[in-house]
């Protein structure tokens, strides 16, 4: 009997993301106790489970490094509105009604929806912890769901109902910690999610950053989407002693080009979430202005309330924005861009931002991202025997422009298949998709009775009031 323990996947196409692994028309992968163990034309191994890779391409699983994730029961609602409508619908409004068990459920779908489209690794910048039952609620969702997540503490509503905030972040984040994550080689992990100068800001942003240190986390803020952005948040951060290797900068679309290499001078790492930054009016996605300081940022979804929630979608705008400016800078400065030898951010470019960047980004870079022996076995296949697919002349381009999550075959966390044949394993996708309509309707329901809210509803016509800063 095959040795449960050792997965071979077999002649499939091979897109490691590692330099020295290299691309493979045709390979095997060699999976043992969770880890990577071998990545070569052919292996010739007995006594394991053995996956039938033919007409597939087989790749690190995606990274998402931002995604709110408790927001997935209202999805699509945000498709037309503005990033005011979103401060004011989602944040002064719907935020405050969620009880433990909705944040529960939109951690719940919003996480298996993103590991069924083959993001294995994910950053849940949770910040609609209203109560520590909220929390506890968002952090039993993420161990059930099988996925590899960072768990970034981000608050609640009593946080981010006003902006700017003076309230200080909720110290329930040390429970969190020491009750859950009191070791960081768990497949679930944690972080501290800040609102940063732009939206807490002062002495109320410093008090933030000394809990974030005194737990002993990673740290991801929000800086520079939209106007919040021209105030010049990392220089602020900077004089403080903030800026460190292990922050993430999420957006950075309206920061300064000197603020960007002082991000790069310190190390730090970037997320730009290109859908949601062109629809919210946050700013041009900064993708070739981070790559012109020497930082390969990393890609995230941000929020499904508006876009899709796959990697496949966020890719193609991120590199057609740029490829779009590139060209658009060539035209003003007298050039023809249709002349240019080569484009500046290719599709591999695109992958590496969508993997190993984003591992990169998350601490995880030795765990993840990379098809690399030694690591752990987050990888995904995706079918390539489509007519949409077919011939498989350039891979890269291909997983870029014409893939999509219906083609996620085989999903691999740490070693475990937790999608087989197309279908989640051991998911009673019924009862996730029951829970989370009946919090939609819950929710619409209490914000009728809320003033703020009065004329919700569903339909895709419904547009808050604007939110207007203080």
């Amino acid at each position: 009997m095959p040795s449960s323990d050792r997965i071979l996947i077999r002649g499939g196409t091979i897109l490691s993301m590692d330099f020295a692994v290299g691309e493979l028309p045709i390979g095997d992968v060699l999976v043992e106790d969770g880890k990577i163990v071998a990545v070569a034309p052919k292996l010739d191994i007995a006594d394991c489970e053995s996956i039938d890779a033919t007409d597939t391409i087989v790749m690190p699983g995606f990274v998402d490094t931002h995604r709110h994730t408790w927001q997935a029961p209202w999805r699509n609602i945000a498709s037309d509105w503005t990033l005011a409508h979103y401060f004011s619908g989602l944040h002064a409004g719907l935020s405050g009604h969620y009880r433990p068990e909705d944040t529960y459920i939109g951690n719940l779908l919003g996480t298996l929806e993103a590991l069924d489209s083959g993001i294995t690794t994910l950053l849940d910048w949770s910040h609609n912890l209203n109560t520590p039952a909220h929390a506890d609620g968002a952090v039993a969702a993420l161990f059930e769901s099988g996925s590899r997540v960072v768990f970034a503490h981000g608050g609640g509503a009593p946080e981010w109902s006003g902006v700017p905030s003076d309230v200080p972040h909720t110290r329930d984040a040390k429970r969190i910690r020491e009750q859950y994550f009191n070791s960081d080689d768990q497949l679930v992990t944690m972080a501290m999610a800040l609102r940063g100068p732009q939206f807490a800001p002062g002495a109320t942003s410093e008090a933030d950053w000394a809990l974030a240190r005194e737990l002993g986390t990673r740290v991801t803020v929000h800086v520079g989407d939209g106007a919040w952005g021209k105030t010049r948040p990392i220089a602020w951060m900077r004089e403080r002693g903030f800026l460190t290797p292990d922050v993430t900068y999420v957006h950075c679309c309206t920061l300064a080009d000197d603020e960007l290499r002082m991000i790069a001078d310190s190390g730090g790492s970037a997320s730009v979430a290109p859908d949601i930054e062109l629809q919210m009016g946050h700013g041009w996605p900064a993708t070739g202005r981070l790559l012109d300081v020497g930082i390969r940022p990393s890609i995230s979804i941000d929020v499904c309330t508006a876009t899709a929630g796959h990697m496949f979608g966020a890719m193609r705008s991120a590199l057609s924005t740029q490829r779009g400016l590139d060209n658009a800078a060539i035209e003003a400065a007298g050039g023809d861009a249709s002349e240019m030898d080569q484009l500046k951010v290719s599709c591999r470019d695109v992958l590496s931002f969508a993997t190993i960047e984003g591992a990169r980004a998350c601490g995880l870079d030795h765990r993840t991202g990379s098809l690399t022996p030694g690591k752990d076995a987050d990888l995904i296949v995706l079918r390539a025997d489509s007519l949409g697919m077919t011939p498989l002349n350039n891979p890269a381009g291909a997983v870029v422009y014409n893939g999509h999550p219906g083609l996620v075959e085989t999903v691999l966390v740490a070693g475990k298949v937790v999608k087989r044949d197309g279908t989640l394993v051991g998911v009673d996708q019924a009862r996730v998709r029951r829970l989370a309509i009946e919090t939609r309707d819950y929710l619409l329901s209490t914000a009728h009775g809320d003033p703020r809210l009065a004329d919700a509803q569903l339909g895709g016509d419904w547009l808050p009031s604007a939110y207007a800063a203080a």
